[in-house]
């Protein structure tokens, strides 16, 4: 699924708000003790990431789908795109990590039929106490609140959205993300606007 561009923040019932990840886009398929980390455009990225793919390796079950991002974080954990490609090892603060949003497949099952809030229950259940895979952050649940704290905090913006949404292929309006005007690279920060 791929988010649609909203022009400004806003709150609607029963939406979730999410951390909007500076990260490489990445799915997560494992079958059996085969894992493969593949870009949205089909690159294969497992070589590349390593203790990633065994990470994934090692999470319950036989079969998985997971959708996220691989990204990298700042001291202040914000995630940082440039440092995926070329990493600063003075700045930063964690290795690469699989920040995931969704559970696609699991055990045999198709669960892109589920809603949203069913899903991310059961992803969350899936990784938790992992070191490598954490679940994306939920910011508050009221959507103008969330925008603040992605600005307080230096996030790239956020992701909403609809609980109740199934997973389809393509671009939603199920999602919706909402950048911070101005942001740059969390280094520089964010160019100071009025909300």
């Amino acid at each position: 699924m791929i988010p649609t561009q909203a022009r400004q923040p806003f709150h609607r019932e029963d939406w979730l708000y999410e951390e909007k990840i500076d990260g490489w886009r990445m799915l997560a398929y494992k079958d059996g003790k085969s894992v493969r980390l593949e870009s949205r455009n089909g690159v294969d990225y497992t070589k590349r990431f390593p203790d990633l793919a065994a990470a994934v390796a090692a999470l319950p079950g036989t079969t998985l789908v997971l959708d996220g991002e691989v990204a990298v974080f700042d001291s202040h954990l914000r995630s940082r795109f440039d440092w995926l490609r070329e990493p600063d090892p003075e700045a930063i603060a964690t290795p690469p990590l699989f920040m995931v949003f969704d559970l696609l497949y699991r055990a045999g099952r198709d669960q892109t039929k589920r809603p949203l809030r069913e899903r991310r229950a059961r992803l969350e259940e899936l990784v938790a106490d992992q070191e490598r895979i954490f679940p994306v952050r939920r910011l508050a649940p009221n959507g103008v609140e969330a925008w603040e704290q992605a600005v307080r905090s230096g996030f790239e913006g956020y992701v909403a959205k609809d609980e109740s949404s199934l997973y389809v292929g393509g671009v939603t309006k199920s999602w919706l993300k909402v950048k911070v005007p101005g942001w740059t690279d969390p280094e520089d920060r964010w160019k100071r606007v009025r909300l």
